[in-house]
């Protein structure tokens, strides 16, 4: 399986390094010296990383011929693409690749269907199901361990506690406050 795992930004310096923006949570394993990566487009690669470095807070790549600064510019934009084992997992407990998590059914722990997990968005505070409903509408769970109680990767599904309002419809929401009132 292919996963993107950095975009390569502006050239830096003279030498052939590059920034590179990175998406993945394990850089020093997908980005490491010698790691031999395809790339989008496919013409610009493979690229082989010959050095990495942390400058300024941002990661520097230079890959094997790519000497000057001419050769790192013509990289800009250029995606990143590292071979995965679909069956690999993270190292920590309870951590899980986007792709194991895709496509999971989403239910209550009472097995009340939610919908289908279509995206994961990572913001600065916390991840994000991005799920989709029976009807087609989505709702947005966040991926705390309060509200997602079980990933089970074998039955394909993950299982939530909802707090009140989080999955309820708007017009069950509405009801209910006019009739409290």
């Amino acid at each position: 399986m292919q996963l993107v795992v950095a975009r390569i930004g502006r050239a830096h310096g003279i030498k052939g390094e590059v920034t590179v923006e990175v998406r993945t949570d394990e850089p020093e394993l997908r980005l490491a010296p010698g790691a031999v990566l395809a790339t989008e487009p496919a013409s610009t690669g493979p690229l082989t990383i010959e050095t990495g470095r942390v400058h300024s807070g941002r990661l520097l790549l230079r890959f094997e011929g790519v000497t000057d600064r001419t050769a790192a510019e013509a990289l800009r934009n250029t995606l990143l693409i590292a071979e995965i084992d679909p069956e690999e997992l993270p190292e920590g407990e309870d951590e899980y690749y986007d792709h194991q998590l895709i496509d999971l059914d989403v239910v209550t722990e009472d097995g009340t269907e939610v919908g289908r997990i279509t995206e994961i968005s990572h913001l600065p505070s916390q991840d994000l199901f991005i799920v989709e409903r029976p009807d087609g509408t989505e709702v947005l769970i966040p991926f705390v361990e309060e509200i997602v109680t079980e990933i089970d990767l074998e039955e394909q599904k993950a299982v939530i506690a909802p707090p009140p309002g989080l999955i309820d419809d708007r017009a069950e929401i509405a009801s209910s406050r006019e009739d409290s009132e």
